[in-house]
């Protein structure tokens, strides 16, 4: 090889060298945006996906909380509610209205001025309750009614002839009538609301059923009191 042939590769080596360097520094530091090919054949970029606003998303015990984008956490928020919370709700609304019926019978017939005063307490919590259903089905775009279903097969609830006996009861007969109809009503109330507390979903009626069944259960043990 002579020395000018050697010269000359040095000079193409050396320039070869420079040229990939010169790459590697200006090579974009991002990803190269992907191309869509629409219907037509042309190559339309694709928008990468944007971080949004953050995400506090909490630790496991003992540790921080972190922040993340917003794209990179999932929903994993349970169901607002489940048709067994539907089927409660459609249900409870008829058995609370008998009880109504019931304890609207109380001050012209009840002898006891205590049999009176616990039909008052009914009256005055199971009223807004049969709201505050509604107001839950109405809300969710639910009808209330179920056509077709006898509600007379649900727990506690009193038979036609039963309610009739009641209604043609004065005085201590009333009163005894009364408070074994509406422990047992109760008592089917309470299994209902703990029914629920074990497979629904709905915090607001988790919240209701638990009263429902602390509540009647309490008011079971007066009535019983006073016959």
């Amino acid at each position: 090889m002579t020395a000018r042939r050697g010269r000359t590769l040095l000079v193409v080596t050396v320039a070869a060298v420079v040229l990939v360097a010169l790459a590697l520094a200006l090579r974009p530091t991002d990803r190269p945006t992907p191309v869509t090919v629409g219907a037509t054949g042309r190559a339309t970029p694709t928008p990468a996906p944007t971080d949004g606003p953050s995400v506090i998303v909490p630790g496991r015990p003992g540790e921080s909380a972190v922040a993340r984008p917003a794209h990179e956490v999932r929903d994993t928020t349970a169901p607002r509610y489940n048709s067994l919370d539907v089927w409660f709700v459609r249900m409870m609304i008829p058995h609370h209205q008998q009880a109504l019926q019931m304890a609207q019978l109380a001050p012209d017939r009840a002898g006891s001025p205590k049999v009176r005063a616990v039909a008052e307490r009914i009256r005055g919590a199971q009223g807004p309750e049969i709201g505050m259903m509604r107001g839950w089905l109405s809300a969710r775009g639910l009808a209330a009614d179920v056509p077709g279903h006898d509600h007379g097969t649900m727990r506690g609830m009193q038979s036609p002839e039963a309610i009739r006996a009641l209604t043609d009861a004065r005085g201590a007969e009333f009163d005894r009538l009364f408070v074994r109809m509406m422990a047992d009503h109760h008592d089917g109330a309470v299994r209902m609301a703990t029914d629920l507390l074990k497979v629904g979903v709905d915090q607001q009626l988790n919240e209701f059923a638990n009263s429902v069944a602390t509540e009647q259960a309490v008011e079971i043990a007066r009535m019983r009191e006073l016959v």
